[in-house]
């Protein structure tokens, strides 16, 4: 029988050799758990990353690494990784067998900032790297350990800036594939970052970060940007709100800060949440606030694909536990707004009870992430000078199946009356398998080969266009402004709603040029 490490494919990268996986019925290999940092432990908690160290002889990389500290607070997420630890700093590989200078698709995880990991498995990069891409997912420090600041912090800093050590991480990881994915078959010129949720606003800040500039090619984001609803603190006021848990903690000095045990940390955060976690204009990873940034075309300057679900929060995230009633959304949409809700009612109509569910969706959708990301997309439409492709995803999923009726927490999966948030990663990921809650059928399967095929040709050329596809011109003001509708037809349609945002510019308090 032969030696199983004979049948693994093996590269060599700046710490070792590595040996990895094929993946089964497939031509593509994988390299899990691959240390692009050192473990961030001891005195280097609250650290920019540091190098990994190197290895001797041949590394395992079948198996994913330890997520970051996090507690539950997603449901939806599954994880593959060998449990929770602060030495968390690991990225995972999926390539093409025998790939030669191919593109790159670095994925960011979502999760708020405070949640998730590479190893889901609705981010497996086999699918898409069976259609001739890399794709790589990377881990970064979460919580409290990711996007602390503290006085103490600025002052040891040679930059004098604390706050966004998990975005560090991504630039950290950023150079690890700049230097490392030839070695794989990887093209370190044509690298295209992505994400979902807290990852698409990652994606966001990237792009507005010098440090992460030159190792991009290109962008996409799904449902999230710091550009509106969900900006960075001022690093004064970061800093005042760490010192705050740092009280809370009865602790008076960083030394004691480091020494406490990372659980008792993370316990400390229960009712410490964002926007205390979405990261920190810092000086240095953020030199100015990113609408500055991308208003004066600071920004990497790359194509972008970039979209939301057209239900990204739940009419209940307005009205609460109110009877969806139109005096009820009325009442609601006045106690919220004051003086601007006449004008709130006017773009977010809903003259009758019939009309409530969806008008408060939209709203409350649009508040949470539609309008971030429309702002982000509008913006470097406007001052990069390079294509934004835009698109809404519109197609629920469907029922939970039968055998799962609730996920493994026991959360009931109801059928959905538009995409929710985070519903579109299985199917450009192209990991509807991977979910067994819903009753996956065939016009899940032909939406997500298009919308896999839309990602592909992005990550390749800066442009989603390719043969059988329908046509995606990149968005333009002068002409409506287009987005493309992913739904089972897929269509072209015009932008209906720059009122509402506009009126959301005022209601959030965002100064845009515009």
């Amino acid at each position: 029988m032969r030696d199983r490490a004979m049948n693994q494919p093996q590269v060599a990268v700046g710490g070792g050799i590595l040996a990895g996986t094929i993946e089964p019925g497939t031509t593509v290999q994988s390299f899990k758990g691959i240390p692009f940092a050192a473990p961030p432990l001891g005195e280097l908690r609250w650290r920019p990353p540091q190098p990994a160290p190197a290895w001797r002889g041949v590394r395992q990389a079948t198996m994913f690494g330890r997520r970051a500290l996090q507690r539950r607070v997603f449901d939806d997420m599954v994880f593959r990784s060998r449990g929770m630890s602060e030495d968390c700093l690991y990225l995972n590989v999926w390539a093409p067998i025998g790939a030669r200078a191919a593109p790159v698709l670095m994925y960011v995880h979502g999760g708020g900032n405070v949640a998730g990991d590479g190893s889901e498995p609705r981010y497996d990069g086999t699918s898409l790297a069976r259609r001739g891409i890399i794709v790589v997912t990377v881990n970064y420090r979460l919580n409290v350990f990711g996007f602390f600041a503290h006085p103490e912090l600025t002052r040891e800093s040679p930059q004098q800036a604390s706050g966004n050590y998990g975005y560090l991480d991504l630039v950290a990881a950023l150079q690890w594939i700049t230097e490392n994915i030839a070695a794989f078959g990887g093209d370190p010129a044509r690298v295209t970052i992505a994400g979902e949720s807290a990852g698409s606003i990652a994606v966001s800040a990237l792009l507005a970060a010098p440090l992460a500039q030159p190792h991009i090619a290109g962008a996409i984001g799904s449902s999230g940007s710091l550009l509106g609803a969900l900006p960075p603190q001022p690093l004064a006021d970061a800093e005042h709100a760490g010192s705050t848990l740092a009280t809370t903690l009865g602790v008076s000095s960083l030394a004691q800060l480091r020494a406490l045990p990372a659980r008792q940390l993370l316990h400390a955060t229960r009712s410490y949440a964002p926007p205390q976690f979405c990261g920190t204009i810092d000086g240095w990873f953020l030199p100015q606030a990113p609408l500055a940034c991308y208003l004066a075309g600071a920004q990497a300057r790359v194509p972008l694909l970039v979209g939301w679900n057209s239900a990204e929060a739940p009419f209940a995230a307005l009205l609460g536990r109110r009877t969806p009633t139109a005096a009820a959304y009325r009442r609601t949409v006045r106690q919220r707004f004051g003086a601007l809700a006449p004008d709130v009612l006017q773009h977010y109509p809903a003259p009758d009870d019939a009309a409530v569910i969806d008008a408060a969706t939209d709203l409350a959708s649009d508040l949470f992430i539609g309008y971030s990301t429309w702002t982000w997309a509008s913006i470097h439409a406007q001052t990069s000078g390079r294509p934004v492709y835009r698109y809404r995803y519109a197609h629920p999923r469907p029922p939970a199946h039968p055998a799962s009726a609730t996920d493994a927490a026991g959360a009931q999966h109801p059928p959905a009356r538009g995409a929710v948030h985070s519903a579109d990663i299985e199917y450009f990921m192209g990991t509807l398998d991977t979910n067994p809650v819903y009753a996956w059928g065939s016009a899940d399967a032909a939406l997500s080969q298009i919308m896999q095929q839309y990602y592909v040709n992005f990550v390749a050329t800066g442009d989603p266009n390719g043969a059988g596809l329908t046509a995606w011109p990149p968005a333009r003001p002068d002409d409506g402004d287009r987005w493309l509708q992913l739904d089972v037809v897929c269509a072209l349609q015009p932008e209906r709603h720059q009122a509402r945002y506009r009126l959301l510019d005022t209601l959030i308090g965002a100064t845009l040029a515009r």
